[in-house]
C-alpha cells in the first residue's frame, strides 16, 4: 500500500542467525514491476512466491525476511520507497503479516533539497541492517506505505528439540474450548 506510487517493484533478502542454514531456495531475489489496479482499489500486487528452507537446533536468530521497495521518482531513477522487515511466524500454518515500511531521510533542508535535485536520495547500502538493531537508533526516517505478506509456515522435528507448536488453525481451536470452560465456571 503505497498510495503516492506506482510503477514499483521489491528485492527480498532473509536475515537469520549463526545457527540456521538455508537449506532450499534463494536467499534474495527480485520481483516484477507492478502497477496499480483500477479494480483493486489501486493496491499495488506483485503474487510473488517466495519459497525457502531453513534448518536450526536452535531457535536463537529465527529468520527474518527484509522487503526493500523500489520506484521511479519524477525524474525516472529508480529510487527506494520503502524498507521493512518482519520474522517468519514460528507456528505452522498460513500467517497474514502487514510490514510498515520507512524511508531514511536527509537531516537538513539542503541535504533534502540536494537529494531531490540529483536523484541521490539516502538508502542503506545493506537493507539487511534493517532487520538488526545496532546503528539503527540514530537513523532519522519516515514512514511510507506497508506491504502485506502472507506465510505458509512448515515446521519438522520441533518436538524432538523440544519446542512444543501448534499449527495456527489448530491453536485457535484450542483457546475457544479453554475460553469456554472458563466461563461454565
Amino acid at each position: 500500500q503505497f498510495p503516492e506510487f506506482d510503477d514499483l517493484y521489491c528485492k527480498f533478502c532473509f536475515v537469520y542467525g549463526q545457527d540456521w542454514v538455508p537449506t532450499a531456495g534463494l536467499e534474495e531475489g527480485i520481483s516484477q514491476i507492478t502497477s496499480k489496479s483500477d479494480a483493486a482499489n489501486s493496491t499495488l500486487v506483485w503474487n510473488f512466491p517466495i519459497d525457502i528452507t531453513f534448518k536450526s537446533t536452535n531457535p536463537s536468530g529465527w529468520p527474518q525476511i527484509v522487503v526493500s521497495v523500489y520506484g521511479p521518482d519524477f525524474f525516472g531513477n529508480d529510487v527506494v520507497r520503502g524498507y521493512g522487515a518482519v520474522h517468519v511466524p514460528i507456528i505452522p500454518g498460513r500467517h497474514i503479516r502487514t510490514i510498515p515500511m520507512f524511508v531514511p531521510e536527509s537531516t537538513s533542508r539542503l541535504q533534502k533539497f540536494t537529494s531531490w535535485f540529483t536523484g541521490r536520495r539516502p538508502e542503506f547500502t545493506d537493507p539487511r541492517v534493517v532487520a538488526q538493531g545496532e546503528g539503527r537508533e540514530v537513523t532519522r526516517v519516515r514512514s511510507q506505505g506497508f506491504v502485506t505478506i502472507s506465510f505458509n509456515v512448515v515446521t519438522k522435528d520441533m518436538k524432538k528439540l523440544g519446542y512444543e507448536v501448534t499449527p495456527s488453525d489448530m491453536q485457535n481451536h484450542s483457546l475457544v474450548s479453554v475460553t469456554e470452560g472458563i466461563h461454565n465456571y
